[in-house]
């Protein structure tokens, strides 16, 4: 069972998927001042990361 560049590409966005969805609950129920703003921004640039990595899936 090889990995081919898709298969990374889609392991990669499932993994960026779930950092940033969690990061962003870290934002939301865990830090109440500004920090969770930080937590949560950056939560939105990995779901961003990964949107461009499911776009590249099969024209790399």
């Amino acid at each position: 069972m090889g990995m081919n560049k898709n298969t990374v590409l889609a392991w990669a966005t499932f993994i960026m998927i779930f950092v940033g969805i969690g990061m962003i609950a870290l934002g939301a129920f865990k830090y109440d001042e500004v920090a969770g703003w930080g937590f949560a921004s950056v939560g939105v640039g990995f779901l961003a990361v990964a949107w461009v990595f499911n776009a590249l899936k099969g024209r790399v």
